[in-house]
């Protein structure tokens, strides 16, 4: 009976230490950071609290905190970082307190795009309404953006290449592949563009993959269930990544992450769109986990048709 009791009471002991490392594994970076966030809750301007330094690299990497005053990254509650936040609401329509308020916490931890919803903001420069960049038009309607400069490929190049080429191993390959394709159909559908796969490592205008952590583009990717699912680059760059390490799907679950919503994203930066702020729109910048929004809506097709005209 020993011998029977110790099988049965190591049994017990694994298969409890392998509901505690999944619960670990599940709560990953998100749980980590959300808990780290809600000890920030309701800080205000002129204190000096343990971890806004980390606040200050969070709203940098998204545009909101200028890029070139890695000096005044520290622990202070600053005028910076109150206009940082407050930009930070105004772009997601949330109510503008210059604060760490519950919404904005909430907001900050849904898993979203890794490009910057501002570009090229430094400590000389203020952040301008998306409405600059807009064609008058549509001014009066729209939400969508570009960044600055307004990249966009020439007519020459309407009829782009894609490929696949992956910084680690992919088991998602096929799920990718086929996502991928639909995403461009429905940018094909409403634009002058064509995409055609490329063959297996020839040169093509688009190279999408699966990449891990800091993998060399300066946009470093943060794990599973981190912040950033993916990025792409604006014209005439090409590089389209996906996090590796995020659990993706052509039919998610509630705790996976649906590659063609993704995907249909991304291609919008990889064609010269930047972030909207209208919620329904593919390039709206946050999208929960399970959700499945692959469906442009007239926000997206506006964008693209005032970036290329017809």
């Amino acid at each position: 009976m020993a011998p029977k009791f110790s099988y049965l009471l190591a049994t017990f002991l694994l298969l409890l230490f392998s509901i505690q490392l999944f619960i670990a594994q599940s709560e990953g970076h998100e749980g980590k950071t959300l808990k780290f966030l809600q000890s920030l809750k309701e800080i205000q301007k002129g204190q000096n609290v343990v971890g806004l330094n980390e606040v200050k690299k969070h709203l940098m990497k998204f545009g909101y905190y200028p890029s070139d005053d890695t000096n005044n990254l520290n622990d202070d509650f600053d005028n910076l970082l109150e206009s940082a936040l407050k930009t930070y609401q105004k772009f997601y329509k949330l109510k503008v307190t210059g604060s760490l308020d519950s919404a904005t916490i909430k907001n900050m931890m849904i898993p979203r795009c890794g490009v910057p919803d501002v570009t090229n903001l430094t400590s000389s420069s203020k952040p301008t309404s998306n409405s600059h960049h807009k064609s008058k038009m549509f001014h009066m309607v729209s939400h969508y953006d570009f960044p600055k400069g307004m990249p966009r490929w020439p007519s020459s190049k309407y009829k782009l290449t894609y490929t696949f080429r992956s910084g680690v191993q992919n088991p998602n390959e096929a799920d990718m592949r086929s996502a991928c394709s639909r995403a461009f159909q429905r940018w094909a559908s409403v634009s002058q563009f064509t995409f055609q796969e490329a063959p297996t490592g020839s040169k093509a205008d688009i190279v999408i993959g699966f990449y891990r952590r800091d993998h060399g583009d300066g946009l470093a990717f943060d794990g599973r269930l981190g912040t950033v699912l993916a990025h792409a680059f604006y014209p005439q760059d090409g590089r389209f990544h996906f996090d590796a390490d995020e659990d993706w799907s052509n039919n998610p679950n509630m705790n996976q992450f649906d590659l063609e919503s993704v995907a249909a994203h991304e291609i919008g930066h990889l064609l010269g769109l930047a972030h909207s702020q209208d919620s329904n729109a593919i390039m709206y910048s946050i999208i929960p986990i399970g959700t499945i929004k692959r469906k442009l809506t007239q926000d997206d097709i506006d964008g693209i048709h005032a970036l290329y005209p017809n």
